[in-house]
């Protein structure tokens, strides 16, 4: 469904889908190849909404444009379903896995993770590459955020459209344990993990 709204009337290009359910709202525009399925909601209340080509904006996801924030979602980027984008800029090629969360004027690098109910705070910068664990966030108060910390606990090596599930033989191995924190290493604060405890017979997230 498209709705015009304050002047405004969705643009979405001849080779994107939208499902016969999803609303578009206002000043919205969707780029080429994109795919906006069933239950999705772009909204431009108070700013501008764009949807970069060949994104994915997964079932009920909620995309919403502010005044001072405008949405802009990147290219060959993955919303999942229950996503919430609200005034945020997210770079090319990232994955925003179900329920995640990014509030007003948060940005995201190239090739960010942000997984399953993971929180980006008000005023949140993360670099290219950074990830944000399952039901974690990168911090409690605006700050900037690198992948070196997340990288050598997770040892992730390569960019998020290449990061490939552990193998067999590291399954069970671990799992989070219920703190972890924003910390300084070297100049610069980093998301990283307090601990970790083993738990057998299940793939850990660590």
């Amino acid at each position: 469904m498209l709705v015009q709204h304050r002047g405004n009337v969705p643009v979405v290009d001849p080779s994107a889908y939208v499902a016969p359910t999803a609303v578009l709202c206002g000043d919205v525009h969707v780029g080429p190849r994109a795919r906006v399925l069933f239950g999705a909601v772009l909204t431009a209340e108070d700013g501008r909404v764009e949807v970069g080509a060949r994104c994915v904006i997964m079932e009920n996801a909620l995309v919403r444009g502010r005044a001072a924030h405008p949405t802009r979602v990147g290219e060959d980027v993955l919303v999942g379903p229950h996503a919430h984008l609200n005034g945020t800029v997210v770079g090319d090629g990232c994955f925003l896995a179900t329920a995640s969360s990014l509030f007003p004027g948060s940005r995201l690098g190239r090739e960010v993770e942000v997984r399953i109910n993971g929180v980006v705070h008000v005023n949140t910068v993360l670099d290219d590459g950074a990830l944000v664990p399952i039901g974690g966030s990168p911090s409690a108060i605006p700050r900037r955020c690198s992948p070196r910390a997340t990288t050598r606990r997770y040892g992730r090596s390569k960019p998020a459209s290449t990061f490939r599930r552990p193998s067999t033989a590291s399954r069970g191995r671990h799992q989070p344990a219920s703190g972890w924190s924003v910390r300084p290493s070297g100049s610069q604060p980093t998301v990283t993990i307090a601990s970790c405890r083993p738990r057998d017979g299940r793939l850990g997230a660590c």
